[in-house]
């Protein structure tokens, strides 16, 4: 005999001595009898958690995301990116920079000035690295930058000056 010829064999008999019983009882109707209710964790017992020192998982409480009904037609999609709110707006407050002329936004330091601005500062910095012999750090002392054609004022003494051979830029002032 089979394994599943087996358990139909089982099932039958169990439902058979299941009526044979219920009719000694007293019950009759199949469907007034009383269901078994058992509590789900009552079967499979879990086991104890601290809930204190144990870790989250991810899936201990996932929120389900809604799902869309209908796909969306690539016209609609069109519509809601290419919507004119979303779209970037003109600028209306560019002038030409008065230094080298180059557009820039008003009340916006001009791009290729402070490029300008950042390779003259490195070269300094460099040239600081070099006096001191060591990398730079939070000069307990003023610095002073003197160009070509320029001499340290009064006021200069006791600061670190630092010298440049080349004219000082229109953009640098002195004082």
């Amino acid at each position: 005999m089979s394994a599943t010829g087996l358990m139909v064999f089982f099932r039958r008999s169990f439902l058979h001595l299941e009526s044979r019983i219920l009719q000694a009882i007293g019950f009759n109707n199949r469907a007034v009898v009383p269901a078994l209710a058992v509590q789900g964790p009552g079967i499979f017992p879990q086991p104890h958690r601290n809930e204190e020192t144990e870790e989250h998982s991810f899936l201990d409480n996932i929120f389900w995301m809604a799902a869309p009904k209908k796909r969306r037609t690539i016209e609609i999609n069109r519509c809601r990116r290419r919507n004119p709110q979303k779209l970037i707006q003109t600028k209306t407050n560019i002038e030409p920079c008065s230094e080298c002329g180059n557009l820039k936004q008003k009340h916006v330091l001009c791009g290729f000035c402070y490029e300008k601005v950042r390779r003259e500062t490195a070269i300094i910095r460099g040239q600081i690295q070099a006096q001191e012999g060591k990398p730079l750090n939070n000069p307990a002392v003023e610095t002073v930058v003197l160009y070509e054609g320029e001499k340290p004022a009064d006021t200069d003494a006791g600061k670190r000056i630092v010298e440049r051979k080349r004219q000082r830029p229109s953009w640098f002032t002195q004082y």
